[in-house]
């Protein structure tokens, strides 16, 4: 039987997105989203955040680099991938990744004088990103 890995989030940019553009020449994107739960306990309010790593590959790179910032409110589309290595003191490192095929912008930073960007709703996927 087939398996689904299909992850769904909305949430708030943590920070700029880091572009790099790789010996290929294909462009990586990622940044830090922060998903935020609420709930009470005992009639007291409490949040819970969680920080996920998001990755964007190609086209979906290209985008993120023009218009998301630190801030901007996201919907994300993806699966998981989980990843180890080892760093220069030969240390095993694990990473849990979102590989996102699909992004919303939701909200964005105010840019322009009248506090619209232009980007709200728009929406991207990997396929027309290539």
């Amino acid at each position: 039987m087939a398996g689904v890995n299909k992850v769904i989030l909305i949430g708030n940019v943590g920070k700029d997105p880091e572009v790099k553009v790789l010996d290929n020449g294909v462009r990586v994107a990622n940044f830090p989203l922060a998903t935020t739960e609420v709930y009470k306990k005992d009639g007291q309010r409490f949040e819970q955040t969680e920080w996920h790593n998001v990755v964007l590959w190609r086209g979906l790179a290209e985008v993120t680099e023009k218009i998301v910032r630190k801030g901007a409110t996201v919907y994300i589309e993806g699966k998981l991938r989980s990843r180890t290595w080892e760093d220069k003191d030969k240390i095993k490192r694990y990473s849990v990744e979102v590989v996102a095929d699909v992004l919303t912008m939701l909200s964005s930073k105010r840019d322009d004088s009248q506090g619209n960007s232009g980007y709200e709703g728009s929406h991207y996927n990997d396929d027309m990103a290539h």
